[in-house]
């Protein structure tokens, strides 16, 4: 079972708070590629980082970030919401285990991440380009309260035991940001996401702020 989870929180009681090394990114950026990969029949456009790019601490287990690629329309749902844009963040660590965060968008005003690079996602049909150094915190994965379960990959060869991390607050895309998405993808697969799964047993828990500590 593909882990893309109907997400509810309305009737979420398990409030939890995280330290403070929940999140950790070293300071190196290195260059970084866009290329396009064929996936079975599913085509998926995907930013890839050369190097060391920063980590993820997950109880004590270091996953370093390999790359983001993004489905459209959203492959989570929140209270049976589905989203335009949904971003993953791919990491993996020394073990080979991965973890994902999952970021959620619906159309409104551009995403500062996505402007960045959006003449490079419209130069980039069909070809691999190097866009040069951009951070990977510019975007902003830190951000409380969200969701984390266990689950699969949701591409094959859909690996199992993965952390997933769903971001609980959706963020804005523009519809040019999100067409120039699509138009990079095209072939018939701008919109590239799996249908959503039940939780099957799977438990979700929603971590929110530290005490004395603002959402973000």
């Amino acid at each position: 079972m593909y882990s893309k989870l109907i997400l509810d929180y309305k009737n979420q009681n398990q409030l939890l708070t995280v330290g403070p090394n929940m999140w950790c990114w070293i300071s190196n950026v290195y260059p970084n590629t866009h290329s396009i990969l064929l996936f079975h029949e599913l085509l998926i456009f995907r930013l890839e980082w050369k190097g060391d790019a920063g980590h993820l601490n997950i109880n004590e287990t270091y996953y370093n970030l390999i790359q983001c690629h993004w489905h459209t329309p959203s492959e989570h749902t929140l209270n049976g919401t589905k989203f335009d844009l949904e971003l993953h963040a791919v990491h993996k660590s020394s073990k080979g285990e991965f973890a994902v965060i999952g970021i959620l968008y619906k159309i409104g005003s551009p995403d500062p991440f996505f402007s960045k690079l959006l003449n490079d996602i419209k130069s980039s049909v069909d070809k691999d380009i190097d866009v040069g150094v951009i951070n990977p915190r510019e975007i902003k994965f830190k951000s409380r309260p969200y969701y984390r379960y266990v689950g699969s990959l949701t591409t094959p060869p859909c690996t199992e035991g993965v952390v997933w991390t769903i971001v609980k607050k959706v963020r804005t895309v523009s519809s040019e940001q999100l067409s120039a998405l699509k138009g990079a993808v095209h072939h018939g697969y701008e919109e590239n996401a799996r249908p959503t799964q039940e939780l099957g047993g799977r438990q979700v828990w929603l971590y929110g702020p530290m005490e004395n500590e603002k959402p973000t």
